[in-house]
């Protein structure tokens, strides 16, 4: 069976009852997958391709260069995680070997003033600790707000998948705290231990991600009828997956779908870009068409989800 495809560009230049036909699509295709791969997407080839060349410049650089921009302190959102430094499983309460994998992680661009919690000043608007490498910010910011452009776009075909006002969402990501997270998986050569992997089982935790894998790798696994199934990773596309936010805000009517990067022996080393989308700090999220009463502060719930899987 052919994995989940949407073409935003022709949703959002469609009218009528072929905007409804392909709003339909995109609401079957987030309850019953979660995850989906998006194509006319619009963003620059230009961009992708300068993001892909300083990211690999900076995880092939030396450990000098990568030990200048290291998180300082568990539980710090950006700057360079090295290896054996995190086991995303545990954000589901699974005890793991740490995960195989690197990554450097970048947080919103703005910062705004009117926030009155003053932990999100603390958490998600530290300073993203930048590389001395040539260009590596002004690229690495290019990319990101192409990012939180396409992550509106989204969020709006979203609203209209949900019967909403194609605006509903926007009144809570005026100042999404987003992050941007380049991921190296490095070679596997050695044993690996029971339980370990790539990037552990687990979901994501805000409204929805943007994953930009290499092209024609694999390694990316989504769960699906209890087996485990492979994403494709096709040149020009981008993957999209619902996080649990999001999983609340629709009432469980859309799925947060649990997933894993897998390791396994022998593997060539592979990279990705994920773009994390958060909204507002102060955002508060609770089910939009339901009797429920559960409901979650974005910032504070992001935090501690981070916190949870870093060692």
């Amino acid at each position: 069976m052919p994995f989940p495809r949407f073409n935003l560009e022709h949703f959002e230049n469609s009218l009528g009852a072929e905007r409804k036909k392909r709003s339909t699509a995109l609401d079957k295709m987030c309850s019953e997958t979660g995850f989906l791969v998006i194509e006319g997407h619009g963003v620059p080839q230009k961009v992708i391709d300068q993001q892909w060349t300083i990211v690999s410049e900076f995880f092939s650089s030396s450990l000098e260069i990568k030990k200048e921009v290291k998180v300082p302190f568990k539980g710090y959102p950006y700057g360079w995680i090295g290896p054996d430094q995190e086991a995303l499983a545990a954000s589901k309460g699974e005890v793991t070997p740490p995960d195989l994998k690197e990554s450097f992680n970048g947080g919103p661009l703005t910062i705004p003033k009117n926030i009155t919690d003053p932990v999100a000043y603390q958490f998600c608007y530290q300073p993203t600790l930048w590389p001395q490498i040539d260009g590596f910010r002004e690229i690495w910011e290019s990319y990101y707000s192409e990012m939180e452009n396409l992550a509106k776009r989204i969020m709006s075909a979203f609203a209209e998948a949900l019967d909403l006002e194609r605006h509903y969402f926007d009144d809570f990501i005026n100042n999404p705290i987003s992050a941007l997270r380049a991921l190296h998986y490095p070679e596997v050569k050695n044993k690996i231990f029971a339980k370990q992997q790539r990037a552990g089982a687990h979901t994501d935790y805000g409204s929805l991600t943007i994953l930009l894998p290499q092209a024609d790798t694999s390694g990316l696994q989504i769960m699906k009828k209890n087996s485990w199934i492979d994403v494709p990773a096709i040149k020009g596309c981008f993957v999209i997956n619902i996080g649990d936010l999001m999983e609340l805000w629709t009432g469980g009517r859309w799925v947060s779908t649990l997933h894993r990067v897998v390791a396994k022996p022998d593997q060539s080393a592979r990279k990705s870009l994920a773009y994390f989308h958060q909204p507002d700090w102060e955002a508060i999220i609770k089910p939009i068409k339901s009797d429920s009463d559960e409901t979650v502060v974005s910032g504070p719930y992001l935090m501690n989800k981070f916190k949870s899987t870093n060692r």
